[in-house]
């Protein structure tokens, strides 16, 4: 019980900070708002993930599928900090 909540607070903190750094992306332009507001979504998605793996389906394995979501995020901030700021 607790644990749901938690993963469910995970996704919605996550996606709370992607829309504030979309905001504020359309108000300034700023490139690395823009990679980052994106990596964030994609942390919403993992960790929607992580609470249909683990809570919503327990015997279905998205271990995988959670793993490519998260490398996507970081990949998508790791973009934005390397090459995009140079």
């Amino acid at each position: 019980m607790i644990a749901s909540a938690v993963y469910l607070l995970c996704v919605l903190t996550s996606a709370f900070c992607a829309v504030l750094l979309m905001r504020e992306y359309r108000r300034t332009a700023a490139s690395l708002l823009f990679w980052s507001s994106w990596s964030f979504v994609g942390w919403a998605v993992n960790h929607a993930l992580v609470f249909a793996d683990l809570v919503v389906f327990p015997s279905v394995d998205l271990s995988l599928v959670r793993a490519v979501a998260g490398l996507g995020a970081v990949s998508l901030l790791l973009y934005g900090l390397i090459w995009d700021t140079a």
